[in-house]
């Protein structure tokens, strides 16, 4: 029997921080080792090129970065394929078809394409590849027939876009081809997300305020020791507070069950006074160190051999890319245009 297919991955900007980790690429692990579905998971470079164009050597850079991070966290490519989405021509190929069954206004329409075009400030300058990209995306999900695709509720939009091209597809040219995705998003909206260091909504490279799986022992300390606690809390004999307080709430997200009553203790000790700043950010450098000391040793280690990471992206890429020809020849034969 065959397995379900999960898509998903990232767009290669940067090193992935841990935000990325625990809203994603830690689940990824866990998909793949409960191994009931077939996983692909791959680098978006395409993708990040629509607003990196004039800056492809950040993307290259990141191709590196991000593989490395993915190896580091406990990615396998004997589980998974991890591909290069560049490395797939006929992602190109199914986009160009798609592009003829949708129309600019529906693209114009798309929520999340409206939101990141204000966003990033394009005005009147909008790459067509960055209003278009919706399509391609289309395309990277159905090559490989993927039936669940593990992203944000932000990105409702882009998934609904995706199997309306899938039925008119199917309905144009009577098949049944092309698989129609489903979705799987956070069960809330701040679910997966990890607030900044310094209390922001969103941790990000541009703001400088994320703490990142290559970051070392020393810029994590510096790191932790800098994060938003509480404004008014001068005093270490002064009641604390915890909502917002953005120690307490990395405590919540990587203490494991076996930290819970010493969390909840700290809470209460600190809420009631007599409990200072360095010492909850202390404890909160054991618990991350816990968890990502690993990750850094083994990301060391890969790092020694970058060829071999470039040649498993390689490998992963041959396999994704004879998917992908599959699909696209039984898209062709659907329309009729696979002439011999």
């Amino acid at each position: 029997m065959t397995k379900p297919v999960i898509l998903t991955g990232d767009r290669p900007t940067g090193k992935l921080h841990i935000g990325h980790y625990v809203g994603s690429l830690k689940n990824r692990v866990l998909l793949q080792e409960q191994g009931q579905h077939q996983l692909y998971v791959f680098l978006a470079d395409q993708q990040a090129l629509t607003d990196h164009a004039k800056d492809p050597q950040t993307i290259v850079e990141s191709i590196g970065n991000v593989a490395l991070d993915y190896l580091a966290a406990g990615l396998d490519p004997a589980k998974s394929t991890i591909f290069i989405q560049s490395q797939i021509p006929e992602l190109a190929e199914l986009s160009m078809y798609y592009m003829n069954l949708v129309s600019l206004a529906r693209l114009e329409r798309n929520p999340t394409v409206k939101t990141e075009i204000a966003q990033k400030g394009f005005g009147e300058s909008i790459p067509t590849g960055f209003l278009v990209y919706p399509i391609a995306q289309a395309a990277d999900i159905t090559a490989f027939k993927a039936n669940f695709v593990p992203v944000g509720n932000d990105q409702k939009p882009m998934i609904e876009q995706t199997r309306e091209i899938v039925r008119s597809f199917n309905h144009t040219y009577q098949t049944d081809v092309l698989v129609e995705p489903e979705g799987i998003y956070p069960e809330n909206e701040s679910a997966g997300r990890l607030p900044g260091l310094d209390g922001n909504a969103k941790m990000s490279k541009s703001l400088g305020n994320g703490i990142y799986l290559a970051d070392d022992m020393d810029t994590l300390q510096k790191k932790v020791m800098s994060m938003y606690t509480d404004s008014n809390h001068i005093r270490v004999e002064d009641p604390g507070q915890i909502e917002g307080n953005m120690v307490f709430y990395y405590l919540d997200v990587f203490g494991r069950p076996e930290d819970v009553a010493d969390i909840q203790a700290m809470k209460d000790h600190y809420q009631q006074g007599g409990l200072g700043d360095v010492k909850t950010k202390r404890y909160l450098l054991e618990i991350l160190e816990r968890e990502l000391g690993p990750i850094r040793e083994r990301r060391l280690e890969f790092a020694q051999d970058m060829g071999q990471v470039y040649e498993m992206l390689k490998k992963g890429s041959q396999v994704a890319q004879a998917v992908a020809a599959e699909t696209l020849d039984q898209v062709k034969e659907a329309m009729g245009i696979r002439y011999f």
